[in-house]
């Protein structure tokens, strides 16, 4: 059994990461939750008869912790897969991003590595059974990709919105209570906040189709809080395109991947809905569409999954592949927001 002390008190971990653990029965046991001040780790901690305490030393602390579980904000995520290193903890499963520039993720990768800590970032749209039957149908086909452009439609989320509170004055759009994207500094600081928190999702998953970044070719905020951004990587233009909107329909999160032959979507369910993998579609030239049988395991499963073969040392942990992916999001995320403070400046 390996007990999992979880950083982080939100809604993720209620929804999330505190019934995939229940599937594994006896396998992993949450022993430990911490928050950062709300409270709201007791409640939580009650749920699964585990301690719970404020801030991470305690937690650190606590013996029977050998699996820590980052829910915490982005900005915090290094230094505490640090600590948690320091602390002698055997694995860490940190949520995205692995940190917020690429000093930091070398650092973390370095450390990790150098200790054999186990790392895994909860890239779970990377681990989703349904990727794997995409990729195979390209494999398999042997099929060149033209084009990749990811659509995301979400409901508001308090963890986005509350970038407002970290942006430079004026943030706050005079009437809208949202951010002032009218102001560079504004935009520019919220467009890279969403593509570090968000885009992170899909992103592993690009950079295995197109993974030399060469370039972005537009990229823009939108209100109330999303962003679109063009880039070319590998030859291959890639667009990326999220908003929030109050009201409007249900949330879509689709991938496509364009061929010289077929069209290939990837549509992933909401994140706090336990319904299975994604549905993976495929039309052809002639217009005939095929749609492949759907998993009953999620990414959120499949990455619990993935963590524990490396402990049981059936797998191992890729910290090349990790840092890649770490290097590729914060480059894409800097470059979108320095094109958007240079063409206010034009």
């Amino acid at each position: 059994m390996h007990g999992v002390g979880i950083v982080g008190a939100g809604p993720g971990v209620a929804a999330l990461h505190l019934p995939t653990l229940a599937r594994f029965g006896a396998e992993f046991q949450v022993v430990h939750v911490s928050d950062s001040g709300s409270g709201r780790a007791e409640s939580l901690a009650a749920r699964v008869g585990a301690r719970w305490s404020s801030g991470v030393a305690d937690l650190l602390a606590d013996d029977r912790v050998s699996v820590v579980v980052l829910c915490s904000p982005p900005a915090e995520h290094a230094a505490q897969i640090l600590a948690s290193v320091a602390a002698g903890k055997r694995a860490v499963l940190c949520e995205k991003p692995l940190a917020t520039t690429v000093a930091d993720a070398e650092a973390v990768i370095d450390a990790c590595r150098n200790d054999g800590t186990a790392l895994l970032v909860g890239t779970n749209h990377l681990y989703d059974p349904a990727w794997g039957r995409a990729k195979h149908h390209l494999l398999a086909g042997g099929l060149t990709v033209r084009s990749i452009s990811v659509t995301l439609a979400l409901p508001p989320n308090g963890r986005y919105h509350d970038v407002v509170t970290e942006l430079p004055a004026p943030a706050v759009a005079p009437g809208r209570g949202g951010p002032d994207l009218s102001v560079p500094e504004v935009a520019a600081s919220v467009v890279r906040q969403l593509i570090t928190g968000l885009a992170v999702h899909d992103l592993p998953m690009l950079r295995d189709l197109a993974p030399v970044l060469e370039d972005v070719v537009f990229a823009r905020a939108i209100a109330p809080i999303g962003y679109t951004v063009g880039y070319r990587a590998s030859g291959i233009p890639v667009r990326l395109t999220t908003v929030m909107l109050p009201e409007g329909g249900d949330a879509v999160w689709r991938l496509n991947i364009t061929t010289e032959t077929d069209l290939i979507e990837v549509s992933f369910p909401p994140a706090f809905v336990h319904v299975g993998s994604a549905v993976v579609r495929v039309t052809s030239p002639t217009g005939k569409l095929t749609t492949y049988p759907t998993a009953a395991e999620d990414g959120y499963l499949a990455e619990w999954r993935a963590l524990a073969d490396v402990l049981l040392g059936t797998s191992v942990v890729e910290y090349d592949e990790l840092l890649d992916d770490a290097r590729y999001c914060i480059t894409l995320a800097d470059a979108a927001a320095a094109l958007i403070l240079e063409d206010a400046g034009r």
